[in-house]
């Protein structure tokens, strides 16, 4: 078993974009990250944040050395939301909700007023790329105003950049010139770079990946040589929204004593077969025992949130993935509460 973290709601992805509504005059959602605000206290006119998706602590441990640009500006260790998934956490840093406020709780969710497991970034029907609806099922049932939306309204400028988004861009120097070009004109400027690797290449290769150790040096020089040109009036954070693990895989298909216990009636049998085949590998906790633990956040849940649920939550322990549809079986992966996937960088410039 791997060590377990549990998410700390004090001291989270989910903090931080309430230490930059602060320090934009908005009003913040939830508390204050406690260990930014010494540096977002300082006279800057230009906040950017880059958050490089899978790049937890372990990953930035293994690839990076410790003289580099960013292990030499880490500022701290804080952890993921739980679920430790992209969806929930860069919502997280997108709203300074947690994951129980905002009810985007990972990449696919189930949406009780259409009956359907949803992929909230897609809005398709989970596993397919048919759309969930002709409306837009996450946006529609689960909205939340944006922290870029919130500094908008102060007249002040606030952007958010993705890779996918246009004008698209697969260079990260690329990127770092648009930032650049956004915070020489004239005013204040928050600006969210939201960059889809190294999480995608450690899916597909392997946390110790050739090319995901390329990549990640290839990160650290671009946005490092930004943050050494933009000047002293602009505070460059880098982080994550979530780390990786190596991965066995199964389909819970294959154990069909489990995957029929679909009833009601089966709850007792499902806790036996499930911890007999499963239990040194995953610990199986009833949903209201979640809630309880406010494992997936403190503040005041969604209305849909209870709804959205299942009555267990099977979460890792080590280093073993379940997938139950047609779904990739990634060589690396993220979502439970192991060490590797829960601890994230703080990085300043």
């Amino acid at each position: 078993m791997s060590r377990i973290i549990y998410p700390d709601y004090k001291n989270c992805i989910a903090n931080l974009p309430n230490s930059i509504l602060k320090k934009f005059g908005a009003e913040p959602v939830g508390e204050p990250l406690s260990m930014a605000e010494p540096y977002f206290a300082r006279d800057c006119r230009n906040v950017v944040v880059f958050l490089l998706d899978g790049m937890g602590k372990a990953i930035l441990e293994r690839h990076l050395k410790a003289d580099g640009p960013f292990r030499s500006n880490l500022r701290g260790i804080y952890t993921s939301t739980f679920l430790s998934t992209t969806v929930a956490a860069t919502t997280s840093m997108m709203s300074g909700l947690q994951p129980c406020e905002h009810s985007w709780l990972g990449w696919d969710c189930y949406y009780p007023q259409i009956g359907k497991n949803v992929t909230c970034f897609y809005n398709f029907l989970q596993g397919t790329e048919e759309k969930a609806a002709d409306f837009d099922v996450p946006w529609t049932f689960t909205p939340y105003e944006s922290v870029v939306e919130k500094i908008r309204k102060l007249g002040k400028s606030a952007v958010m950049y993705a890779p996918f988004w246009e004008p698209k861009t697969d260079s990260i120097r690329e990127m770092c010139d648009r930032v650049k070009a956004t915070v020489a004109e004239p005013g204040e400027h928050y600006v969210y770079v939201y960059w889809n690797q190294p999480d995608g290449l450690l899916h597909r290769n392997g946390c110790g990946a050739e090319i995901v150790h390329e990549t990640m040096q290839e990160l650290e020089a671009a946005v490092s040589d930004f943050a050494a040109q933009a000047g002293e009036d602009t505070l460059v954070i880098v982080t994550a929204d979530h780390g990786h693990m190596d991965t066995e895989n199964v389909d819970i298909r294959d154990y069909p004593e489990i995957a029929d216990c679909v009833k009601e009636d089966k709850k007792d049998f499902f806790e036996q077969e499930w911890n007999k085949t499963f239990g040194d590998r995953f610990l199986l906790m009833p949903m209201e025992e979640v809630i309880a633990r406010k494992l997936m956040g403190t503040g005041t849940p969604h209305p849909m949130f209870r709804q959205m649920l299942g009555d267990y939550l099977a979460i890792a322990t080590g280093d073993l993935s379940i997938f139950y549809t047609g779904e990739h079986k990634w060589t690396s992966n993220h979502g439970s509460l192991v060490e590797d996937e829960m601890l994230i960088p703080f990085i300043v410039f």
